[in-house]
């Protein structure tokens, strides 16, 4: 077994859907034991499943007592219990903080929700859309005379869900192994993406941030913008530091142009300078542009898909794209003494329950842990 850096932690992870499943990949990917427990007959949606991946995968029916008595055996040994039902659904199931923390005292036990645990909308159906919208997040999220854009899964699910859950429960081992004594972690994507919103607010403390729509940094300025190229591809443009900005001036020739005459940040020039780069980007194609700007200073990309983005050099020579089983993935991140982890296989839903069950029986619940294999 190569030794990661979370090998010694061990995770139950009730599976669900999207941030929670994330989180305990994540741990994997980082060398966690992941147990996930599925639904009985629930194979199909894990099937080739990215999500399921380095993981162990054992089904049951939550609501009968075998279910409920594999999960409480589990949980005695390991250090992580991942959820992220409706507040009260695992209470209702004999599943809760106080029954699982009954066997296991030192057990970290995370909750994923949007709303979180407590407030007027802890019950209330939900997705990320409506969570960051709440939180303020989805606000500055388009241009001024459009609607905001949803970030598929970024800045929701996993921004302020996934990740804030992980970096929850490992603060929680943490204070597990030097105390003895295991937490309760309220991980809501609604609390998370707030929190990712102090970096914009303190770009709005130094006024480069504005309450309007299209006077921001990010929706308003000629020198921070996606640019339409002739081919119909995008390309980026993120010239803020002086430096960068006269970098972009003197390669495409408008130093001495009487529209970029002027102070950077005179806002009453902006409108007029984004039009000019919108029909000068429009000249040539995506290749074109990436030839002239890329690996340069004035701080530019191309705009690919994910599919497109597999084939960037750059990415490749990292190795952030792969494939397993025809399954387009990203490779775990991030990196450790330069070493980029290898991803575990995607297990099937129920691939592990007979092994594990076998084990539990034998009255041995350390003994499950100590089969994993790598």
């Amino acid at each position: 077994m190569t030794m990661k850096v979370l090998s010694s932690v061990r995770v139950v992870e009730i599976s669900g859907l999207g941030p929670g499943p994330f989180c305990a990949m994540h741990l994997a990917d980082l060398g966690a034991d992941v147990i996930s427990v599925g639904r009985e007959g629930g194979a199909a949606e894990f099937k080739g499943s990215i999500l399921n991946r380095g993981k162990r995968s054992v089904s049951a029916d939550l609501k009968t007592p075998e279910g409920r008595e594999l999960v409480l055996k589990l949980v005695e040994n390991a250090d992580v219990l991942i959820e992220g039902m409706r507040p009260g659904v695992m209470e209702r199931l004999g599943l809760g903080p106080a029954e699982c923390q009954a066997r296991n005292p030192r057990l970290v036990y995370g909750r994923m929700t949007g709303w979180g645990q407590t407030g007027p909308l802890a019950k209330a159906a939900g997705h990320d859309n409506n969570y960051i919208s709440v939180s303020g997040a989805l606000w500055p999220a388009g241009p001024a005379d459009a609607a905001p854009v949803t970030p598929f899964t970024l800045v929701g699910d996993i921004g302020g869900g996934a990740l804030y859950l992980a970096v929850g429960l490992l603060s929680g081992v943490l204070q597990a192994r030097a105390t003895g004594q295991g937490t309760v972690v309220d991980a809501a994507i609604l609390d998370g993406s707030a929190h990712m919103l102090n970096l914009m607010l303190k770009a709005r403390e130094a006024g480069v941030i504005s309450d309007r729509k299209g006077e921001s940094i990010h929706d308003g300025t000629p020198f921070y913008e996606t640019y339409a190229c002739a081919d119909g591809a995008h390309i980026t443009i993120g010239s803020i530091e002086p430096q960068f900005y006269a970098m972009l001036l003197d390669a495409l020739d408008l130093k001495d142009d009487p529209d970029f005459q002027g102070a950077q940040w005179d806002r009453a020039q902006w409108p007029r300078r984004r039009e000019r780069l919108r029909t000068l980007f429009a000249g040539r194609s995506r290749a074109a542009w990436q030839a002239v700007f890329e690996g340069t200073d004035v701080c530019f990309g191309v705009v690919l898909s994910p599919v497109e983005a597999a084939q960037h050099p750059h990415n490749q020579a990292r190795g952030v794209y792969l494939e397993q089983d025809g399954v387009l993935q990203t490779a775990p991140a991030p990196r450790f003494d330069g070493v980029a982890y290898a991803p575990g296989r995607m297990s099937q839903n129920g691939e592990h329950t007979a092994e594990v069950i076998a084990t539990l029986a034998g009255g041995d619940s350390a003994g499950v842990w100590q089969a994993r294999q790598d």
